[in-house]
């Protein structure tokens, strides 16, 4: 299973969702992959820590494609252990801003695709997070995915920004990724009491997009996750947001299943 993880919009929670989704697939025992495709690296920070750089990173990667006479390395050679049993990174680096224009220029789009279907062969479950941009490398990770979650984080601008999205991804479906599922809208920072998000998300099912279920509340405890490099389901197993996050993995893989049996 490749799941990206994208929305055009900056500070939805795109890396909080990542890397504690993948760290749930790990504590359950899939092997699992985290790709952090963002020049903020913040994927990398979160699960390697301040030290997060390493020689063979996404820029790496994507470099030998574009690089004469460079022997391409396996794609495993990219994927790196994390503190954490069963959860592998292949780190992102700030290089990744200034080859993008070549790697544009010379259609090498669906380099990741073919990585990634590699990558399957030794990794039961892949995230993959991405820039907030629709830019070569979000489109280079829909293109890879199977499946796609938009984090949504309960404001009107970020209501404008998943329309625009919803056409986007259809006409990267339309274009070159047919099978590529909009898996739902994970709904991140929640406040129950607030008005605009239960307007927001009434207006979301009114217009039947598939906004899963549960919601992912406001908490200061995500912000010490990361500021602590540790995913909460090893920070805080117990916490409110962390039980949401195990529930909604448990839901996505139930969805996944049933999936499964149908096309079956």
């Amino acid at each position: 299973m490749r799941r990206v993880i994208f929305n055009q919009k900056g500070g939805v929670g795109k890396t909080s969702i990542t890397c504690n989704l993948a760290a749930i697939s790990a504590s359950r025992g899939k092997r699992c992959l985290a790709i952090d495709l963002d020049v903020q690296c913040n994927t990398s920070e979160y699960l390697l820590g301040e030290d997060f750089m390493r020689e063979e990173n996404a820029a790496e990667f994507f470099k030998q494609f574009i690089t004469i006479f460079t022997r391409n390395r396996e794609p495993q050679k990219f994927a790196h252990e994390t503190p954490y049993e069963n959860l592998f990174i292949l780190p992102a680096s700030p290089e990744l801003a200034t080859i993008e224009r070549e790697l544009e220029s010379r259609h090498k789009i669906f380099k990741l695709r073919d990585a990634l279907i590699t990558l399957s062969e030794d990794f039961d479950e892949i995230y993959i997070d991405t820039p907030p941009a629709l830019n070569f490398y979000s489109r280079a990770a829909m293109i890879a995915a199977e499946e796609l979650l938009i984090p949504f984080d309960c404001d009107s601008f970020s209501r404008q920004a998943l329309n625009n999205l919803l056409g986007s991804v259809e006409e990267i479906r339309e274009d070159h990724n047919s099978e590529l599922v909009l898996k739902g809208i994970v709904v991140n920072q929640f406040q129950a009491q607030a008005k605009l998000p239960t307007q927001l998300i009434d207006a979301m099912l009114e217009d039947e997009l598939p906004v899963l279920e549960p919601y992912l509340s406001s908490s200061v405890k995500v912000k010490e996750s990361r500021q602590r490099h540790k995913p909460l389901v090893y920070m805080a197993s117990k916490h409110k947001v962390s039980e949401q996050y195990a529930a909604l993995y448990d839901s996505l893989s139930e969805k996944q299943t049933l999936a499964s049996q149908t096309a079956a």
